[in-house]
């Protein structure tokens, strides 16, 4: 996912590099799946449990991004018994904050749509769920 910050976490982002703010994400960092990509501005639309299901968003460890080199994901991410989610399947994910008001920094949508039929586990691989800025 390149340049997919939120306009609300490139605010902060500038915000804290002009010393107006020390706003930083609360973490852990939770990864949602989407089954509508949002946008820069607007959230897409989040999986939603349904027969018996039990999605919840699932915390997340990054490794440290340097000059050329993007962060990723550190361990595997698994979303276990997953709702049947047919259509147009799993399309994004979004990375929010785990404050008291949960906040959306990043968004973006997967290589390949995944589908899932009820009690399915999903995975993220580690170092799959890439996160740049350009």
């Amino acid at each position: 996912m390149a340049d997919n910050l939120t306009d609300a976490a490139e605010a902060r982002v500038v915000n804290w590099l002009t010393g107006n703010t020390t706003t930083a994400p609360t973490l852990p960092l939770m990864v949602r799946l989407m089954t509508a990509n949002g946008s820069d501005s607007t959230p897409g639309t989040e999986v939603t449990n349904a027969g018996g299901s039990a999605y919840a968003p699932q915390a997340a460890t990054f490794s440290v991004a340097s000059s050329g080199v993007p962060a990723s994901n550190s361990a595997d991410i698994v979303f276990t018994n997953m709702p049947a989610i047919g259509g147009s399947g799993i399309v994004g994910v979004e990375i929010w904050d785990s404050a008291a008001t949960p906040f959306r920094w990043w968004w973006g949508a997967v290589t390949l749509a995944k589908t899932t039929n009820l009690g399915d586990p999903v995975r993220i691989l580690a170092g799959t769920l890439v996160l740049t800025e350009q």
